[in-house]
């Protein structure tokens, strides 16, 4: 029987297996490496909770509460300073700012500095303060709103006015089922506007007033101030 002889010569292949020694070799040391970063972040993360966010919730609602006290009876000094025992929203902004009580303050602080008359202040603290409320946004809006008018024309500065206005816009449209607020916002923003010789964005908020909101304390009258700005409604012209 003649012997087969092979033309071709064979080849072994490397397994996987057979590789799996070098790569670990290789490998081994940035793999724990890695390894190594993601138990240290995720152990971190959960002591972060455990140990810092948690506790610190707890020491920032137990600082604001009596705060919040004060400020629900009008005493706005304590409320915002403190009364030597307790803390006010401002210490609580300092030490406890990253917590929910510490972002809550922030919002009380700056409803305090509007009704004392800082209104930078107020901007301030209004602008650092977040909330995915949209009644609370709308508010927030709103007083910043406020600030930005008292600082426009105590300075005559036509860009803080400017300002105000948009912002009135923003808030009565966030939250436009607030047929109290929502009117009272077109309403600041028409006056606005109108004051700055902006007539077409004063008779935009003005109209928006007469359409959404026409039984709203403005609806009843607005049609006098789109009067005034060359606009005369089919009521209007009925009522003469």
């Amino acid at each position: 029987m003649a012997e087969v002889k092979h033309s071709t010569p064979v080849t072994h292949e490397h397994k996987p297996v057979e590789r799996a020694p070098e790569f670990w070799t290789k490998y081994s040391k940035p793999l724990s490496i890695g390894l190594l970063a993601v138990i240290v972040l995720v152990g971190g993360y959960l002591a972060y909770n455990s140990f810092i966010k948690e506790p610190n919730e707890r020491k920032g609602e137990e600082a604001i509460f009596r705060a919040e006290e004060y400020f629900r009876t009008d005493s706005l000094d304590k409320a915002l300073n403190g009364d030597g025992i307790t803390q006010g929203f401002l210490k609580v902004i300092s030490r406890y700012g990253s917590t929910d009580a510490g972002n809550r303050a922030r919002f009380y602080a700056g409803s305090i500095y509007l009704k004392k008359g800082d209104y930078k202040n107020a901007i301030k603290q209004l602008e650092e303060f977040s909330t995915s409320v949209d009644q609370l946004e709308a508010r927030k809006l709103g007083m910043l709103g406020d600030a930005h008018s008292e600082l426009g024309f105590s300075s005559n500065n036509n860009n803080e006015k400017e300002k105000a206005g948009d912002l009135y816009l923003q808030a009565a449209a966030k939250f436009p089922k607030d047929d109290v607020n929502s009117p009272e916002y077109l309403f600041r923003a028409g006056f606005l506007y109108e004051s700055l010789g902006k007539n077409k964005e004063a008779i935009n908020a003005y109209s928006q007033i007469k359409e959404k909101y026409p039984r709203s304390q403005h609806g009843f009258d607005i049609d006098k101030y789109l009067g005034r700005l060359g606009v005369v409604t089919q009521d209007a012209a009925i009522a003469k």
